[in-house]
């Protein structure tokens, strides 16, 4: 895609207003999604990720980089990659291609053979920072930590927007305060299951997770939230997909 197309996606997303680009205020994230078939994939790629990707990467303003293995299966493995702007998703294949460094380093991974190969697929979302919570934080870094993606689909652009307002104008306020400490929410603008928003938490462990999500399920305000006609879940949500990861050895998040 190029610079101009990126930009018109954003101001579609949002409307042309409340969730576009603003002048690099916001993040900007990627989010891949690499679909396994054998344990050698998966260790191949956490090896170029450690090795030549992320170094390359951070080599070019593109930090932290999160990487995250499915808890409970081969995969998919997911990179989260933060960028300042669309202009940096755009450059990001032709200065990584002049990179040599990454070329050598990542040779075996960036040069498998169709006979056995990297990996089965590859899969991205752009999403665009919320203005509740612009920029990228590492709330935990513990050996222990798990991590939550969350995808919330909505049945239209319409109820999208209304969905990410619940959170600007309320709910982030409550995840913080109740112990749901977030690594992005971000609102697509390509990728799957659209429209939708999709943010990821951080905690320090299992017990630390359950303890955050059941003070914020007595939370007073967020009972009183939920219960207002217009942010109920039937009208504005469709789906939602819920993940726990955990972070490769690599992962900068």
């Amino acid at each position: 895609m190029t610079v101009s197309a990126l930009s018109g996606v954003a101001a579609l997303g949002g409307h042309g207003g409340a969730n576009a680009a603003e002048g690099g205020a916001r993040d900007v994230y990627e989010l891949r999604s690499y679909t396994l078939e054998t344990e050698a994939q998966k260790a191949g790629l956490e090896a170029f990720m450690a090795d030549a990707c992320i170094p390359a990467l951070n080599r070019l303003g593109i930090t932290p980089v999160g990487v995250f293995e499915t808890a409970d299966a081969l995969s998919p493995v997911y990179v989260l990659l933060r960028h300042p702007s669309l202009e940096s998703v755009a450059a990001l294949r032709p200065k990584l291609a002049g990179d040599a460094e990454y070329l050598s380093k990542g040779a075996a991974f960036l040069d498998a053979p169709a006979a056995a190969p990297a990996y089965k697929r590859v899969e991205s979302s752009l999403l665009i920072a919320f203005t509740g919570m612009p920029q990228l934080e590492v709330p935990s870094k513990a050996p222990g930590r798990v991590l939550q993606l969350r995808i919330y689909e909505s049945p239209s652009i319409k109820t999208n927007q209304k969905k990410i307002e619940m959170f600007n104008t309320a709910e982030l306020a409550i995840f913080r305060r109740t112990g749901l400490k977030a690594v992005f929410f971000g609102e697509a603008i390509a990728g799957a299951k659209m429209p939708n928003l999709t943010y990821m938490l951080s905690f320090d462990s299992p017990d630390a997770q359950k303890a955050a999500w059941d003070a914020f399920r007595a939370d007073p305000d967020w009972l009183k939230l939920r219960a207002m006609p217009e942010y109920d879940d039937k009208a504005i949500l469709c789906g939602i997909t819920n993940l726990l990861l955990k972070p490769a050895a690599c992962s900068q998040v």
